[in-house]
């Protein structure tokens, strides 16, 4: 079957480590099942690791990808939920400290067929095509448990969305909005503070810049960038609820700030399969779907990735079999 791998590691040009060609059909192991994709979404994860982050030598060649949609061994339209745990660990799977994502030890969705477990699969609602379900389960995953979850957010709340323009930011500044949450944003290109304002945001500023008031809650990915005015942009007992750190993971910790204001600092990884299951509902219901930048056939996925590592996207890119 044709998939997109990881055939070397490379650190330092890490579509070296790329290949699309022919593998072999996956194994299903007990308890699991093999779902036909039609559509999976691209994300760093997989740029990490073409770079060897999360793998080791002895486990290549990796089929990459964690987001799939696409039809089950009965033809049923299934989303793919990531997250591969023990299952004493439901109903938060995130918690299993030896939890592994589809193309860390199993192979990923980037493929014509993939196998999951079957507690992995969520009905795909007709109102999502293939191709919106398949950025449903990472980036859009990730957003709505830093919302809902871990921030604990009501509608008339207001947030700072760090870094406007990539999936997570984009899914958060729908899910907000139809959540009735008012959104403000941060981005240093011109281009994507008035794609953000277009998507729903309410109001796009320059890095670092004075925000007319303080917010309740900043959902943070950046890291040491913007982690002193994600600090300075929290009213008193706000949140800053932190998914990545992708300009560094060592800013000076201003813990003055953190106690005199009485502020949460709250990590959020991923999310779990029912989580997954309400955002798939929550969409369907609200008529929102994922920003697709792109979408590319699987056969052409190193033309994708140029675009995903260039970080000229808006949205997501989708690979279709």
């Amino acid at each position: 079957m044709l998939a997109a791998y990881a055939a070397r590691f490379d650190a330092d040009d890490p579509l070296a480590a790329l290949e699309v060609g022919d593998r072999p059909e996956p194994d299903v192991p007990d308890g699991w099942t093999t779902v036909t994709v039609e559509a999976a979404s691209l994300n760093h994860h997989e740029l990490w690791s073409l770079r060897g982050v999360g793998l080791r030598e002895e486990q290549l060649p990796m089929i990459l990808g964690c987001d799939a949609a696409g039809l089950d061994e009965d033809g049923n339209e299934v989303v793919v939920h990531a997250v591969v745990a023990d299952a004493a660990f439901q109903p938060d799977e995130t918690f299993d400290p030896r939890r592994t994502l589809l193309s860390e030890k199993h192979p990923g969705t980037l493929a014509e067929r993939v196998a999951v477990p079957r507690r992995n699969l969520i009905p795909k609602p007709p109102e999502l095509s293939f191709a919106q379900a398949a950025c449903l389960p990472t980036a859009w995953l990730t957003a709505y448990r830093m919302l809902f979850t871990r921030a604990r957010l009501a509608p008339g709340s207001t947030i700072l969305v760090q870094g406007a323009g990539g999936g997570v930011a984009t899914a958060l500044i729908v899910l907000a909005r139809a959540a009735g949450i008012r959104v403000w944003v941060t981005s240093r290109s011109e281009q994507k503070r008035t794609g953000a304002v277009q998507l729903g945001a309410d109001h796009a500023f320059e890095p670092g810049a004075r925000l007319p008031e303080r917010v309740d809650a900043v959902m943070e990915s950046v890291g040491e960038a913007t982690w002193s005015h994600s600090l300075k942009s929290l009213k008193p007992g706000g949140t800053l609820v932190i998914c990545g750190a992708t300009s560094g993971p060592a800013p000076p910790a201003e813990l003055n700030r953190i106690f005199f204001l009485q502020l949460s600092v709250v990590g959020s990884t991923m999310g779990t399969r029912d989580e997954l299951e309400r955002l798939v509902a929550f969409c369907a219901a609200r008529g929102i779907a994922p920003v697709i930048e792109r979408t590319v056939p699987l056969r052409d996925a190193r033309e994708a990735f140029v675009q995903l590592e260039r970080g000229d996207i808006f949205g997501k890119v989708v690979l279709t079999t």
